[in-house]
C-alpha cells in the first residue's frame, strides 16, 4: 500500500481505481450511431462518470452538440473536435473510428449505464477514503467541521446510490387508487395524529416529508404548543420524538413536560415544593416517560449537517422518527452558506430543511419568530407576511401554523387561556383559524372558521 500522504503516490493510485474501459466505448458509440439513446445516456451519465480523460473529452463535445440542437454523429463530433483542436488530444481519428466499429446491444443499454455510475461511484468512494486519511493530519481544522465535512460527502455519495424511477401515469394512478380503497376500508388519518383533533380533522395529520412552521410573537406558547404535539404523539403511538432546543435548556424542557402531565405548576417543580399527594403522580409520570422515546438535544449554533448527522444516529439505534422538532429556525446556522444576508442564509436552511423531511419520510416542525411589525399594527393578528426573514420560509413550508394570544395585548380580556391557531398556509386543504383553550391542557381545538 503506498504512502498516501504523498502526492506522486496518489497519481499512480488514479492508475488503478475501478473502470470498465468496453462499457464506455460501448455507451460512446449508441451515442454517435442511435440519436434515440441520447437523451437516456445524457440524463443519467455525467463527464466525470467515464474514467478515461479521452473519453471524458469525447463527451463533453457531445453535450455541447446536443445543448447547440446539432445532430450527434460520427462526421459533426469530429468536426467539432477539430475545430477547438481536441482531435489529437483525444487519441486521433482512429479511436472514433474504434468506437462506431463498436457493436452495441442496445436492450442492454440500462445495464451498461448502471455499471459506468458503479465504477465511478467506486471511484469517488476510495477518493473519500484517502482524503479521511490525508484529512485526519490536519490539525489547525476543528475535528468537527471536518467530520461534518466528509460525513456531508458520504451522505452525496449515498444519495447518488439511491434511484429515483419515473413512473408512468398508469403506474401512479394504480398506486394512488390502491391508498385510497385502502383507506376506505380502514379509515384513519393519511399523517401522524397530532392529538390535536380539529386540526388532525384539518390537516389529515402531519404528512411524512412536510416541514411544518409554527411562528409567534414571543409569550404566543409556541413550545408549549409543540411540546404537546410531541407528548400526543409519543404517548398514543411510542414512535421516537427528535426535539432540537436552540434556546431552552435539556432541563427546562422536562420541567415543562412534567408540569403539563402533573398540573404541578413549574416554580414549585423547580422549588421542590412537592405537597404530599402529589408525589406519586409525579412518580407516575416519570416512570411512564423514561420507557418512551422522548429525545432532546440542547446544542446551540446548531447547523443542518449536525441534525442530519444525529437523525442518523437515532435511526441507527431506532426503526423510525415519527417526528422532529426544531426550535427554533431563526438560531440556526448554515457554516455552508455563510453570508452578509441574513435572509438569504435562512432561506437555504430552510430548503435544506425541506430536503431533510423528504430525504428521511419524516415530518418536521420548525419555529419561527415574527417580525415587530405586527406590535405596530392595531390588529396584531399575524399574517404570512410577518414571518421574520422569512426569505423561502413560505415557499418551502407545507404548512405554516400561527399562534395569537389576544390576552397578551388586551388586557382588559380577561380570559388568559383562549387562543388563535392560524393556518396561514396549507399546501393540501384549507386555510382558516382555529380555536384553542389552554384549559384543555392542548388535547384539542375547536370552531375551525375558513377564511
Amino acid at each position: 500500500m503506498p504512502n498516501v500522504n504523498k502526492t506522486s503516490d496518489l497519481l499512480t493510485i488514479e492508475k488503478y481505481l475501478p473502470h470498465n474501459f468496453l462499457a464506455e466505448k460501448i455507451v460512446l458509440c449508441s451515442l454517435l450511431i442511435n440519436s434515440d439513446t441520447v437523451e437516456i445516456i445524457l440524463n443519467n451519465l455525467t463527464v466525470k462518470t467515464f474514467y478515461f480523460k479521452n473519453h471524458q473529452e469525447i463527451y463533453k463535445a457531445i453535450i455541447r452538440l446536443y445543448k447547440k440542437k446539432i445532430p450527434i454523429d460520427l462526421i459533426t463530433l469530429t468536426s467539432f473536435l477539430q475545430d477547438n483542436g481536441l482531435l489529437k488530444q483525444i487519441g486521433g481519428m482512429q479511436v472514433l473510428t474504434e468506437l462506431v466499429n463498436q457493436i452495441p446491444n442496445l436492450v442492454y443499454l440500462e445495464e451498461y449505464i448502471k455499471l459506468l455510475q458503479d465504477k465511478s461511484l467506486r471511484r469517488s468512494l476510495i477518493r473519500l477514503g484517502y482524503q479521511i486519511i490525508n484529512s485526519s493530519y490536519i490539525t489547525n481544522i476543528p475535528l468537527e467541521n471536518l467530520l461534518n465535512d466528509l460525513e456531508l460527502q458520504l451522505f452525496n455519495l449515498i444519495n447518488k446510490t439511491q434511484s429515483h424511477d419515473i413512473l408512468n401515469s398508469a403506474d401512479l394512478f394504480s398506486k394512488v387508487f390502491l391508498t385510497i380503497k385502502e383507506k376506505s376500508l380502514k379509515p384513519s388519518l393519511a399523517g401522524i395524529t397530532s392529538g390535536f383533533y380539529d386540526l388532525d380533522a384539518i390537516t389529515q395529520g402531519f404528512q411524512k416529508s412536510d416541514l411544518i412552521i409554527v411562528a409567534g410573537r414571543p409569550s404566543m406558547g409556541k413550545t408549549a404548543f409543540c411540546l404537546n404535539i410531541a407528548i400526543n404523539i409519543i404517548k398514543t403511538n411510542s414512535i421516537p420524538i427528535l426535539f432540537f432546543s436552540l434556546e431552552m435548556s435539556k432541563e427546562q424542557l422536562i420541567y415543562r413536560v412534567l408540569s403539563n402531565q402533573t398540573q404541578i405548576n413549574n416554580m414549585r417543580l423547580r422549588a421542590g415544593n412537592i405537597h404530599k399527594n402529589e408525589w406519586s403522580k409525579l412518580n407516575s409520570v416519570i416512570k411512564s416517560f423514561s420507557h418512551l422515546p422522548f429525545f432532546i438535544d440542547d446544542t446551540p449554533n446548531l447547523s443542518i449537517s449536525e441534525i442530519r448527522s444525529k437523525i442518523k444516529k437515532i435511526l441507527f439505534e431506532e426503526a423510525d422518527i415519527g417526528l422532529i422538532i426544531i426550535d427554533y429556525l431563526q438560531l440556526m446556522q448554515n457554516y455552508k452558506f455563510q453570508t452578509d444576508n441574513r435572509v438569504q442564509e435562512l432561506s437555504q436552511i430552510t430548503r435544506s430543511l425541506k430536503i431533510i423531511a423528504r430525504e428521511f419520510k419524516v415530518p418536521i416542525i420548525a419555529l419561527s419568530q415574527l417580525s415587530r411589525n405586527v406590535e405596530n399594527r392595531l390588529n396584531k393578528r399575524p399574517i404570512l407576511s410577518d414571518l421574520r426573514e422569512s426569505g423561502s420560509i413560505e415557499q418551502d413550508a407545507d404548512l405554516v401554523l400561527m399562534l395569537y394570544r389576544d390576552s397578551y395585548y388586551n388586557s382588559s380580556n380577561c380570559i388568559y387561556d383562549n387562543a388563535e391557531l392560524i393556518i396561514a398556509k396549507h399546501r393540501n386543504g384549507p386555510i382558516g383559524i382555529v380555536k384553542l383553550n389552554y384549559n384543555t391542557k392542548y388535547t384539542q381545538f375547536s370552531n375551525f372558521e375558513n377564511k
